[in-house]
């Protein structure tokens, strides 16, 4: 589930690695963008796929990705639904694959992802533990001799910003997540929802800066007598459609949690 609907968090991937494929599913929409990104990851010559987030439970979404087995395994970045709605469907369908997730409530099949796991295949698959949108957030480096990519959940998004999920998503550990995906510098990040972007760490940079000027606007909310997280959102998200002021309302909430005010 992403954020309302902007420019691109960067410049955009002119290419990608001839091992990644895209499919979207037709699931648009205010926090959704395009759709739900699906990621197929094949190495050159390899039997076996691995899919990145199966998406809403649509079954000509999952019988395309079916379509691109065998697939090893299946990877979930988050465990929101329009990421893993379709997992237990799509394991059958792939005759019993393993969905994988840091949450043990989204795996099936497997042990959950540790931190700093590594999966191979052809490709090297490393586990980057990336909380903050979400609790159990991660995202995933994927090697294939000198190509690499990351696949970035919700954390980063191809276009937009994205929310900190309160009470599960946490301002504090969303910040040092952005630290650190922003020292993956020269790295397409492939993004949970919108176009894939040319560089990991620019689009960090970006977020980070996004995320401190928006904290600068709660606190000057704040100064200015808002006391509830509906005023500061009437405040500093009056550039935002209000349909999606709900969503807003989230973010507001670890924001105003991080800076230590006390909420009703």
């Amino acid at each position: 589930m992403g954020g309302h609907v902007t420019g691109a968090a960067g410049a955009l991937a002119d290419e990608l690695p001839g091992w990644v494929t895209l499919l979207r599913a037709p699931n648009p929409g205010p926090m959704t963008l395009d759709g739900t990104n699906t990621w197929v990851l094949r190495a050159p010559g390899a039997e076996h796929a691995v899919v990145v987030d199966p998406g809403p439970a649509d079954e000509e979404h999952l019988a395309a990705i079916a379509a691109h087995g065998p697939v090893d395994s299946v990877l979930i970045t988050h465990g929101h639904p329009d990421h893993t709605e379709g997992a237990a469907r799509l394991s059958e369908l792939l005759g019993g694959a393993h969905v994988l997730a840091a949450d043990p409530a989204h795996s099936i099949g497997g042990e959950p992802l540790a931190p700093g796991a590594a999966l191979a295949g052809g490709l090297t698959i490393r586990l980057v533990p990336t909380p903050g949108h979400t609790a159990d957030s991660v995202c995933f480096l994927v090697e294939h001799g000198d190509e690499r990519v990351v696949l970035t959940g919700d954390t980063i998004l191809g276009r937009g910003t994205t929310v900190v999920a309160h009470p599960d998503g946490h301002l504090g550990d969303y910040l040092s997540s952005l630290e650190l995906l922003s020292t993956y510098r020269g790295i397409p990040a492939l993004p949970g929802h919108g176009p894939a972007l040319a560089d990991c760490g620019a689009a960090a940079e970006f977020y980070l800066a996004h995320r401190r000027a928006r904290l600068d606007q709660v606190r000057a909310a704040v100064a200015e007598g808002a006391t509830t997280a509906p005023e500061v959102v009437a405040r500093v998200y009056a550039d935002v459609d209000r349909s999606l002021w709900w969503a807003a309302e989230w973010s507001v909430r670890a924001q105003l949690e991080y800076l230590g005010v006390e909420q009703p």
